[in-house]
C-alpha cells in the first residue's frame, strides 16, 4: 500500500534545517537526493511534482470515463472529442485575431522619448544577472555589450554566474580584463543544474533596486536600461515587470534562423502588446525582462524546477495580482541556426509550458482576481492552448488529407465524426485560419522591418510540423526527465560575422555598432 502511495502521490519531501539553510542555502531531501534551489518558492509551488495528488484523481477518472465511454459508444466519443478539438482550434483562432486588431488598434508598448531620459539626473542602482554555462566563447560579445551600456557605470553590477563545475569557463575568465562594476558568482554544483537555481543564487548578491536578466549572447539597446526605470515610474504600482522586445542579429544565417525570426517578431510585436492591451498574462521572454528587486523578492524569485522559468513567472505575477508591461527597447539575441540544437530547445520549451500549465491548473481560481479579467481563461488559451494545438495539429492535417485523398471510398465516414455546426468551425479554421495565421507572421517581418523575410512565412507549416515533433518529445522528457535542462549552444553566429555584422547596422547604429561582432578572445 505505501509502494502504491509513493506511486501516486510521491515520496515525502524533509525540509532543510535552518542549519542547513544557513550553510547551504534553501533546500530539501527527497528520496535520498539533496535540492537546493536557493529559492524561498515553497516546492508546493514549483513544478517539482509534476502532478498533485487532485490532478491525479481527476486524470485517472477522466481516463476511466473516457475509455469506458469508447467500449460503449466509440463513434459518438469520437464526435464529442473531435468536436472539443475543433472549438478549441476554432477558440484559438478567434482569440489571436483580436490580439492581433488589439495591437494595431490600441499599441500598448511603452515608449520612452530621448527628452524624457536627458530629463533625468540621477538614476538608481541596477543589478545585471548573466547565467551561463560552458559559453566562455561568446563573453567577448557580452562584455562589449555590456560596456556600450548607457548607464551610470558606478550604478551598474554586472554578475556574470558561472556554474561551480564549468572548469573551462570559470578558466578563461580570469583570461579576460573585466571592468570593476563586473562580478563573477560561482554557483556551487547542486540539483537541480537549470538557470532558474542560478539566478535565485545570485539574488542574493544583488545590490541593484532594479534587476534584468541577459543571457551570455544577448546585445541590448544602449539605452534599454533608463528606459526600463521611466517605464516603471510611468505605470502603476501593479507592473511589478517590464519586458523588452526580442529579436535575432542573424536572421539571414540559413533557413532555420529566417523562419525563427519570423516567429519572434510575430511574438514580440503583435502577440506579446495584444496581451498587454488586455492585461492578459504574458509569458514571460528568457532574457530582458527587468524588475524592481524587491517585489522579485516578494515572488520567491524564479522556479528553479521549471525549465521554462520565465513562463511561470509571467503567470505567477498575475496570481499576486502584478502585471507586465512591455517597452518598446529591442535586445538582440542569436537566432538558433542548429537543426539538433533548435530541436533540443524547442523540446524545453514545450516542456516548460508543460510544467507551468499543470503547476498552475493545480489552483486555477488563483488567477480569479475579478471578473471583469478573468485570467483563468486566456491562460488556457495563452498556454494550455498552445501546448494541446501542438500535439493535434498532425491529427487534423491527416485527417484533412486522407478526407481529400480517398473521398469516394470513405468521404461520407469521415463526414459523420463531424456534425453541420462543427464542421463550419473546422473548414473556417483550414481555410481562414491558416491564411491568417501565415498572414500574422508576414505582418510580425514586416512591422519589425524585416520585408525580406516575409516570403518564407509560406514555408511556416512545416516549422509547425517540426514544433509538433518537439512537443511529443518534450512530453516524453517531462515523465522520465522533468528537470532535466537541455542546454541550447550559443556561439553558431560567429561563423559568419560578416552577415551578422550587417544586420546590425541595418538594425540603427543607436542600438549598437558593428565592431561588437567578432571573433571569440583565443587563448
Amino acid at each position: 500500500m505505501k509502494k502504491i502511495r509513493n506511486f501516486l502521490f510521491g515520496h515525502p519531501i524533509t525540509p532543510f534545517t535552518d542549519d542547513e539553510i544557513q550553510k547551504k542555502g534553501n533546500g530539501f531531501h527527497y528520496k535520498n537526493n539533496e535540492f537546493i534551489h536557493h529559492s524561498s518558492l515553497h516546492h508546493k509551488e514549483s513544478a517539482f511534482y509534476r502532478l498533485s495528488r487532485l490532478q491525479i484523481i481527476f486524470i485517472l477518472i477522466f481516463a476511466v470515463v473516457l475509455i469506458a465511454s469508447f467500449i460503449l459508444n466509440w463513434h459518438t466519443t469520437l464526435v464529442v472529442v473531435i468536436a472539443m478539438l475543433t472549438i478549441l482550434y476554432f477558440s484559438d483562432l478567434l482569440f489571436n485575431l483580436y490580439l492581433i486588431y488589439r495591437s494595431f488598434s490600441k499599441p500598448a508598448e511603452i515608449k520612452i522619448t530621448d527628452e524624457q531620459i536627458n530629463s533625468i539626473k540621477e538614476w538608481p542602482r541596477y543589478t545585471i544577472l548573466c547565467p551561463l554555462y560552458k559559453e566562455w566563447q561568446v563573453l567577448p560579445q557580452f562584455i562589449s555589450a555590456m560596456t556600450r551600456l548607457d548607464y551610470p557605470k558606478d550604478k551598474l553590477q554586472v554578475m556574470l554566474l558561472l556554474e561551480q563545475d564549468d572548469a573551462e569557463t570559470i578558466s578563461h575568465i580570469k583570461d579576460f580584463n573585466l571592468p570593476k562594476y563586473f562580478d563573477v558568482v560561482i554557483v556551487p554544483h547542486s540539483k537541480p543544474k537549470t538557470k532558474p537555481k542560478a539566478c535565485n543564487y545570485g539574488l542574493k548578491f544583488t545590490k541593484g533596486e532594479y534587476i534584468v536578466i541577459y543571457d551570455a549572447e544577448d546585445i541590448p539597446d544602449v539605452l534599454q536600461l533608463k528606459k526600463a526605470v521611466l517605464a516603471f515610474k510611468k505605470t502603476d504600482s501593479r507592473v511589478a515587470c517590464i519586458q523588452a522586445k526580442l529579436n535575432f542579429y542573424n536572421p539571414h544565417q540559413n533557413l532555420i534562423s529566417k523562419i525563427f525570426t519570423a516567429e519572434y517578431s510575430l511574438w514580440f510585436e503583435l502577440v506579446l502588446t495584444g496581451l498587454q492591451s488586455i492585461h492578459a498574462p504574458i509569458p514571460l521572454g528568457g532574457t530582458s525582462n527587468h524588475f524592481k528587486t524587491a517585489n522579485l523578492h516578494k515572488l520567491g524569485g524564479w522556479d528553479s524546477f521549471n525549465v521554462t522559468e520565465d513562463c511561470d513567472l509571467g503567470m505567477r505575477l498575475v496570481k499576486h495580482g502584478y502585471r507586465t508591461a512591455i517597452i518598446d527597447s529591442l535586445t538582440l539575441e542569436e537566432a538558433n541556426s542548429g537543426i539538433k540544437n533548435w530541436f533540443g530547445q524547442r523540446t524545453r520549451w514545450i516542456k516548460g509550458y508543460m510544467q507551468t500549465y499543470l503547476l498552475h491548473m493545480r489552483r486555477p481560481q488563483d488567477f480569479i482576481r475579478s471578473w471583469k479579467e478573468p485570467h483563468v481563461i486566456t491562460f488556457q488559451l495563452i498556454v494550455g492552448g498552445k501546448v494541446m494545438s501542438m500535439f493535434i495539429n498532425p491529427l487534423m492535417w491527416g485527417i484533412t488529407i486522407v478526407y481529400f485523398l480517398f473521398r469516394s471510398q470513405i468521404g461520407l465516414f469521415i463526414e459523420s465524426f463531424f456534425p453541420t455546426p462543427i464542421l463550419y468551425m473546422g473548414v473556417l479554421s483550414l481555410l481562414l485560419g491558416n491564411f491568417l495565421y501565415l498572414y500574422y507572421y508576414m505582418v510580425g517581418c514586416a512591422k519589425h522591418g524585416h520585408h525580406e523575410l516575409v516570403k518564407y512565412a509560406f514555408l511556416v507549416p512545416f516549422y509547425w510540423l517540426a514544433m509538433s515533433m518537439a512537443a511529443w518529445a518534450a512530453l516524453y522528457k517531462l515523465l522520465m526527465n522533468p528537470h532535466y535542462w537541455s542546454k541550447t549552444n550559443h556561439g553558431l553566429h560567429l561563423d559568419n560575422k560578416k552577415a551578422t555584422s550587417e544586420a546590425i547596422k541595418k538594425i540603427g547604429t543607436r542600438l549598437i555598432d558593428n565592431t561588437l561582432i567578432r571573433p571569440a578572445l583565443t587563448h
